[in-house]
Parts: C-alpha cells; sequence; structure tokens
C-alpha cells in the first residue's frame, strides 16, 4: 500500500504551508493517520496524530501552529502548517495504521529565515 503525500516546498520563517496525505479508500477510514518529519541527521519523529474518530494529538514544538485533519470523502488527511520556522525544516512522512502500517513517499519542507 502507497500513499500519496504533496505539498512541500520552501517557505520564508512564518508563511504557510498545507501537506496532503491521498489513501486507498478501503484503509483510510479505519486508518490512525500521522505525519513524521525527519531532519538532516536526526531520526524520524512523530508530528501529529488523528483518529479514526477525530482526536487528534501533537507534538510540542508545533501546538498552535499546526492543525492535523482528515476527510473522508477524499480519503486524504491534511497537516496544515502556520507560523513555520527554520526548525520546521524535514522531509515530512504521512503514515496510515490501521493494524498494518503505509508510509508515503516523503515530501520536503524548507524553511528559511
Amino acid at each position: 500500500v502507497q500513499l500519496q503525500a504533496s505539498g512541500g516546498g520552501l517557505v520564508q520563517s512564518g508563511g504557510s504551508l498545507r501537506l496532503s496525505c491521498a489513501a486507498p479508500e478501503r484503509f483510510f477510514r479505519w486508518s490512525i493517520m500521522a505525519w513524521y518529519r525527519q531532519a538532516p541527521g536526526k531520526q524520524r519523529e512523530l508530528v501529529a496524530r488523528i483518529t479514526a474518530g477525530g482526536s487528534v494529538a501533537y507534538q510540542d514544538s508545533v501546538k498552535g501552529r499546526f492543525t492535523i485533519s482528515r476527510d473522508s470523502a477524499k480519503n486524504t488527511a491534511y497537516l496544515q502548517m502556520n507560523n513555520l520556522k527554520v526548525e520546521d525544516t524535514a522531509v515530512y512522512f504521512c503514515n496510515a495504521d490501521w493494524g498494518s502500517t503505509a508510509w508515503g513517499q516523503g515530501t520536503e519542507v524548507t524553511v528559511s529565515s
């Protein structure tokens, strides 16, 4: 199973980006959807997650700036990132967990000062 992630890019500090992650319909409705990121030289870390029922959780460093959501009609999860900081620079990966796990290909986010 392959997830389709998109929406990364280059943005100035304080700017915004929205990442999207499309999943197969037969898995999406049951999945916990999550976004991870991996900065150069660092381990992959969880950024945000949303359950099938809509409960959300965030890493402390992004609380109040990032919003995770999901659209069941489009089988897509989103990560709205506002007030981006240089330290948000990383490759962002989406993840679906329905008992088994699938990953997207990664989308690069670069925040310049």
